[in-house]
């Protein structure tokens, strides 16, 4: 990557040599060039938010900035994009979005995420520390910013403008305004499941923004918590992948002797599912964990991972993140373990899973989702 402040190798995390995807794009390069275009001064406190595998702390470590993210993977790229650059450790304040924000703001930039509520939460708590000679800039590509991202800006912080775009890249340029009357946040959101889908019926769920489908089941969700494994005697569960949590709360719920493992690389995600599990007064032992997959679970040690994938990594379609996580599963899993998934059917995930278990079972299908089981042997 290219900028004013030098040339920068950045790659993604986990590290693949086959993937052809670029840990930065052309919003990246976009907002450091009007940055140095526009002489805008990094003496203060400078806070990135949404900076999605560390090209912009990286390219500003000298400013000792402070990285926002909601991704266990976006930090663990942005500390070895740094150490790459021979940035010393603690130069750049890495925090996630469930810490308490700086206490002022001069320089904010903000990476537009995909999800608008992610977007509403950080601008809402980051709002008290910004200040009426704030700079605030946003970034993304044309595709990722809409009428609904601008209202978000104008309605919490102030007036808020865009730029040309470059490269299919835009910015955002927005006023603060001290005086302006904010709204109260609404997050978490919390609801109630509906009847007819399991021991999880009629429970309570917690979602902090930026967790999928946060108003309401997902219909992938909800089939699958029809075609959960039944079984009782004190297994050791994982919810990979977890979301807010409501699978393996429903595996909780069902079998109080379970002990679940609840884990997830967003640390929204891992908190609704704490949240999740409290509020549903389940009587059994659980554990949270942000992480990249299974990383750090013993091999041979869990009896049941429960997992309904990602197919997409930001913007790009991939099916990368689903294959570490089943190669992850059949690891940790003991002999005769299931790995029990939900996907859309177009996906073909049983080919997936006979290419790393060697066998995969249809369990339960309509026109748009399966559930498949594949067995350690």
């Amino acid at each position: 990557m290219t900028t004013p402040w030098g040339e920068f190798a950045l790659t993604r995390f986990p590290e693949d040599p086959r993937d052809r995807l670029r840990a930065w794009d052309a919003s990246d390069e976009y907002v450091l060039r009007h940055l140095a275009r526009e002489r805008v001064p990094l003496s203060g406190t400078v806070v990135a938010v949404g900076d999605r595998w560390g090209a912009l702390v990286t390219a500003l470590a000298e400013h000792r900035p402070t990285q926002i993210t909601d991704s266990h993977l976006t930090q663990e790229a942005t500390r070895a994009n740094l150490a790459r650059h021979g940035v010393e450790p603690g130069a750049v304040r890495l925090l996630t979005t469930q810490d308490p924000p700086p206490d002022r703001v001069d320089v904010l930039l903000v990476r537009v995420p995909k999800s608008l509520a992610l977007l509403e939460d950080q601008l809402l708590r980051l709002a008290p520390a910004v200040h009426a000679g704030t700079v605030v800039v946003g970034t993304g590509m044309v595709k990722e910013i809409h009428t609904s991202t601008l209202q978000l800006f104008e309605r919490i912080l102030g007036p808020t403008r865009t730029s040309l775009a470059e490269k299919k890249a835009r910015l955002i340029f927005c006023t603060p305004d001290p005086a302006l009357e904010r709204p109260a946040s609404p997050w978490p959101y919390v609801y109630t499941l509906p009847d007819g889908i399991g021991p999880a019926a009629g429970g309570t769920v917690v979602n902090h923004a930026g967790v999928f489908c946060a108003d309401r089941l997902d219909i992938g969700t909800r089939f699958f918590l029809g075609h959960l494994p039944s079984g009782r005697g004190g297994r050791r569960v994982v919810d990979l992948g977890c979301g807010n949590g409501v699978v393996g709360t429903a595996v909780a719920l069902a079998d109080p002797e379970a002990e679940v493992l609840f884990v997830d690389e967003s640390f929204q995600a891992v908190a609704s599912a704490e949240a999740t599990y409290k509020a549903n007064g389940v009587p059994g032992h659980a554990e949270f964990r942000v992480g990249d997959g299974l990383t750090g679970v013993p091999s041979g040690s869990v009896d049941l991972v429960l997992n309904n994938p990602p197919f997409h990594s930001h913007q790009a379609t991939t099916d990368a993140t689903a294959r570490r996580m089943f190669a992850g599963a059949r690891r940790a899993l003991r002999p005769g373990g299931e790995l029990w998934v939900i996907g859309n059917r177009h996906l073909g995930y049983h080919v997936t899973l006979r290419r790393i278990f060697g066998n995969s079972r249809l369990v339960a299908g309509d026109p748009k989702f399966v559930v498949l089981k594949a067995v350690k042997r």
